[in-house]
């Protein structure tokens, strides 16, 4: 896990700060790798936030999900972005959390879908989830939502990680590593279209493995955060649709900052979403704001969504 060294000095001014109950000068927002979607959409959200409540957010990228809450945990950030499947293992206590349990990180809001994408390029022969056996697969940045994404579609295909030449590479890494053909396929969990999967397809037949319907269900019955989705053909010059699953963006905060301070920042991101310019950002709708949310909310969150009348429909 990354250690943000240099915002030590920042984070013990703000934490004192939260013992006052005094609005804090600068936050850290964590994001997740620069190919995907959470570090242009968080950077455009962070600068909103500043806008709009007069805290400096700093966007700050990072491995994403997992490594996310741990650094909230312990005190190098104050809000991050993350799978709400991995932010459900943090609170249970499960999975990469198993030994440390998150609980000092609530929930603020969904966001947007994030697609599953298995994806390779045409000449690999790869056309199935069975097909990955055995051969060279980049499965995420270590701590990412994509590893367990991808961990957890192997499982409901009677395969583990064993069956595979595990990588752990980021987006950009891993699509660079098809085009070297040092990868066989990649799993991709962003918003599609995904900026490393477009310029993969600008070079190359890109082809996303299916996962099938029943397989699906079966992802979902045993772990309630996913749902199903489709990849569109024209998104990566593809010939047809490709029906595959989906997770949720989210955003979680540290729960010692003041109830005033999260309903501020809720109300900046739901209601400026006509600022966001990145293609995600015309998903963000306070309306699906709760959508996949199965863990606590800060209480400045839920604030907010109380007076919207939210909660009346979740």
């Amino acid at each position: 896990m990354f250690i943000l060294k240099a915002c030590d000095q920042q984070l013990h001014e703000t934490e004192d700060l939260y013992d006052n109950n005094k609005v804090p000068e600068f936050l850290n927002m964590l994001t997740g790798g620069t190919g995907g979607m959470y570090y242009p959409l968080g950077g455009e959200i962070a600068q909103i936030i500043t806008d709009e409540t007069g805290i400096k957010v700093s966007a700050i990228s990072s491995n994403a999900s997992a490594d996310n809450l741990i650094a909230i945990q312990e005190g190098e950030a104050e809000i991050a972005m993350l799978q709400t499947g991995i932010m459900s293992d943090a609170v249970e206590g499960i999975n990469v959390f198993e030994d440390h349990p998150i609980d000092h990180v609530l929930g603020l809001g969904s966001l947007y879908p994030e697609t599953i994408q298995i994806v390779t390029i045409k000449q690999s022969g790869i056309t199935s989830v069975e097909d990955l056996e055995g051969k060279k697969v980049s499965v995420g940045a270590s701590g990412s939502g994509t590893y367990f994404n991808a961990k957890q579609i192997l499982e409901i295909h009677g395969m583990t990680m064993d069956d595979i030449e595990a990588e752990s590479l980021n987006f950009e890494e891993s699509t660079g590593g098809m085009q070297d053909g040092n990868i066989d396929a990649a799993f991709i969990t962003a918003g599609t279209p995904t900026g490393s999967v477009e310029g993969l397809a600008a070079t190359d037949n890109v082809q996303i493995v299916p996962i099938e319907e029943s397989k699906v269900d079966e992802l979902i019955d045993k772990y309630p955060y996913y749902a199903h989705d489709t990849i569109e053909a024209e998104e990566y010059n593809m010939t047809e649709d490709v029906h595959t699953a989906a997770v949720l963006a989210m955003f979680a905060v540290v729960d010692h900052l003041p109830e005033e301070v999260v309903y501020d920042i809720t109300k900046a991101i739901y209601e400026n979403t006509d600022k966001l310019s990145h293609d995600k950002g015309k998903l963000v709708d306070i309306n699906t704001a709760l959508d996949g949310m199965t863990v606590d909310l800060h209480p400045g969150a839920l604030k907010y969504y109380e007076e919207q009348d939210i909660l009346k429909n979740n």
